[in-house]
């Protein structure tokens, strides 16, 4: 076979016609698998997810069904200063676009308020002492309450009005009284007893004393 002989298929109309007709199907099956993922995916159909931050879920809820979008409370954190139940945070975050029908993950304050122990400084601080360590545990304190003992030393501590027990559990932030000591003397009963015996003894002493007298008569 010639070289001639072997490229004459050119000069066959066929043969062209069926190269382009096998481009026209390539460039059609792109263009529609395209077309298809663009559908599939609803191309051009991003939507703005929505500012609902310090909402309440319930009301969180309303806003993202009205955009086509669902919300899920996927985790809880306590930050004192915020309600329980507000949204404080979710992702996506607010200004990103989604597509329609996705999730929003929630991050929100914890409904129950978490429950931290009271430093011990019954009976082992001084008011200074006592009022440096509550505060530094992020609890507040109240008017002092005043009580018969040592100059500014700590006797107790109450929360609403109950003398909290050692390594008692309180809720955090909560507000705390102290039982200081304002210098007054405490009066114990064995005080009480000694005196009444010292008393006795000088009742005794002046009865013996004025019987030697009258004796000595």
């Amino acid at each position: 076979m010639t070289i001639k002989q072997f490229f004459s298929f050119r000069q066959n109309k066929y043969f062209w016609v069926n190269i382009l007709a096998m481009i026209v199907v390539v460039v059609a099956l792109v263009f529609g698998s395209l077309k298809g993922i663009d559908i599939y995916t609803r191309h051009g159909e991003a939507l703005v997810v929505p500012d609902v931050k310090g909402m309440r879920v319930n009301e969180s809820e309303k806003v993202f069904g009205s955009r086509g979008l669902v919300c899920l409370v996927s985790d809880s954190t306590y930050v004192k200063d915020k309600p329980a139940g507000c949204i404080l945070d979710y992702n996506p975050a607010a200004g990103q676009k989604v597509k329609k029908g996705r999730t929003i993950y929630l991050t929100i304050n914890t409904l129950n308020v978490p429950l931290q122990t009271v430093p011990d400084v019954a009976d082992n601080s001084s008011l200074r002492q006592a009022e440096a360590r509550i505060l530094a545990s992020g609890f507040k304190l109240n008017d002092i309450q005043y009580m018969a003992g040592e100059k500014d030393w700590v006797y107790g501590v109450k929360y609403q009005g109950r003398i909290l027990d050692m390594d008692e559990k309180v809720p955090v932030g909560a507000t705390l009284t102290l039982m200081v000591g304002n210098g007054d003397r405490v009066v114990m009963e064995n005080d009480s007893l000694s005196v009444g015996g010292d008393a006795e003894a000088q009742e005794s002493g002046h009865s013996e004393d004025s019987a030697t007298d009258d004796s000595w008569f």
